[in-house]
């Protein structure tokens, strides 16, 4: 019992003291494993369409008229959500903003919280399973920002010089790991 407390308590003892302390603190920011009890829901409305809860101005004779369609937002396509490597569910739709803008919007989606997730635009073809997991890097993609929230509704806009027309799927995906939360293939509407 002496040699073991005089190994403790000497130079190798406090070296392994101190990497083992540095190995689970490394470990517990890599995994952030208590963002798997944290959930963010995240509530934004879809760019340029009214707020109906706002009071309404007087009509006028302009105002009477029904709004053209192509004033509005358009749905360009849309998918449903698959689980990849952690359940997820909700709806994607891509959508052209009446200024010409594009933005993904995500509805109703519930998935797991993680380290580094982000909302991409790829080009690859979505795969049920564990096949889905890691193809979305594997071709062209559009890093849309980090996920604003693991439950809710959010939008994610395209940048100016993305032709949308190239891309064919979204995915929630973790950088930090390299893998798809869950993905939605795009049908064009």
């Amino acid at each position: 019992m002496g040699r073991v407390r005089k190994v403790l308590t000497g130079p190798w003892g406090i070296a392994v003291v101190v990497v083992a302390v540095g190995a689970v603190g490394f470990g517990l920011y890599w995994f952030q494993p208590w963002k798997l009890w944290q959930d963010e829901t995240v509530q934004e409305a879809l760019p340029g369409v009214a707020d109906m809860s706002a009071p309404a101005a007087a009509p006028s004779e302009e105002t009477l008229a029904p709004p053209s369609p192509a004033t509005g937002p358009q749905v360009l396509a849309s998918g449903e959500l698959i689980s990849h490597e952690h359940a997820t569910s909700g709806a994607v739709k891509l959508v052209r903003l009446a200024d010409g803008s594009h933005v993904v919007r995500l509805e109703n989606l519930d998935t797991s919280n993680g380290p580094d997730l982000r909302v991409w635009l790829t080009d690859a073809q979505v795969k049920q399973g564990k096949a889905g997991w890691h193809v979305f890097d594997d071709g062209k993609y559009v890093s849309l920002g980090k996920l604003k929230g693991n439950k809710g509704s959010q939008n994610y806009a395209l940048p100016r010089d993305v032709d949308p027309s190239n891309y064919r799927s979204v995915s929630i995906w973790c950088d930090r790991f390299d893998v798809s939360f869950g993905a939605a293939e795009l049908a064009r509407v």
